[in-house]
């Protein structure tokens, strides 16, 4: 199971409290010992670290960004009708497609 973590900042304390989510998303390691990364923006900040077990490609990791890199996500579960969705995404014109050096959909 992942591990996830982060920080929504409402104010000044909350930003300085951004500080803490990479001691935080290290502290997860037993959760997920494959990887760790996190993602930081004026009041957002977000911790994952994953525990890879269906794809286990680097292109999986997480944050995930769009190809505009206006929504991140960080997530924890599994989507089980992810075949079903890729399909209906695809017919309204949405690429999932990535490429080797590409983080993101």
């Amino acid at each position: 199971m992942c591990g996830i973590t982060g920080v929504f900042a409402f104010n000044l304390v909350g930003k300085f409290n951004m500080i803490h989510v990479t001691a935080a998303t290290m502290a997860l390691q037993k959760r997920g010992p494959d990887f760790q990364d996190i993602y930081l923006d004026e009041f957002v900040a977000l911790g994952h670290r994953r525990l890879s077990i269906i794809d286990t490609r680097a292109v999986a990791h997480q944050p995930m960004h769009d190809i505009t890199k206006r929504y991140t996500i960080i997530f924890n579960g599994e989507i089980f009708n992810y075949r079903e969705l890729k399909i209906e995404l695809e017919a309204r014109g949405v690429s999932l497609t990535l490429n080797p050096t590409q983080k993101y959909f």
